[in-house]
């Protein structure tokens, strides 16, 4: 029942973006933040698609952008690349949640971002780069987060064993990749 004042972006993947444009028509008043790189993207993809539909340029994204270390309310914005080069999560500085995007999955089964999980094998499939998904994971476990919210599955209270073993599967995943290669 409460009002939507901000639209805050993790990253540019489609399945987190695809409705921006009709979130921002039907709340014109709310306050659109995402990090540089994500803008910078966006930016560049509404200009080819604008230039394609119509040869003029796109709408104005009116975004406030973001870096690591900012803040959208009580949320510090911290980076977490791999999953794609542009996405963030979320730290709340009020009781450690997070909201990691898709640095973390829960849906199939908790993972890092890039180890493919059978039920959920989508994030693990769309990630960039899978050394630095862990780098970030291990930097995001770091927080010792009180909750974890994901793009993709459950939140997770007290994940902190969690994220450990995802973490770990991740590392002994990605050491057989690395031998094989």
């Amino acid at each position: 029942g409460g009002q939507i004042t901000r639209i805050t972006l993790t990253h540019c993947h489609s399945d987190h973006i695809g409705s921006l444009d009709a979130l921002i028509a039907a709340l014109p008043q709310a306050e659109v933040s995402m990090s540089s790189a994500t803008e910078r993207v966006l930016r560049d993809d509404r200009a080819v698609k604008a230039k394609k539909a119509n040869g003029a340029g796109p709408s104005p994204l009116n975004a406030r952008t973001l870096e690591a270390g900012d803040r959208v309310g009580s949320l510090e914005v911290v980076a977490a690349p791999g999953h794609s080069a542009d996405q963030v999560a979320y730290f709340d500085v009020r009781d450690r949640s997070l909201i990691a995007g898709d640095a973390f999955q829960t849906r199939g089964g908790i993972a890092v971002s890039g180890t493919i999980k059978f039920l959920f094998p989508f994030p693990g499939w769309a990630t960039s780069d899978k050394p630095l998904a862990l780098e970030s994971a291990r930097s995001l476990r770091a927080l010792e987060p009180s909750q974890l919210a994901v793009g993709h599955g459950d939140t997770l209270s007290a994940p902190l064993a969690a994220m450990d073993g995802a973490i770990s599967e991740s590392e002994r995943k990605l050491g057989a990749e690395v031998s094989h290669a």
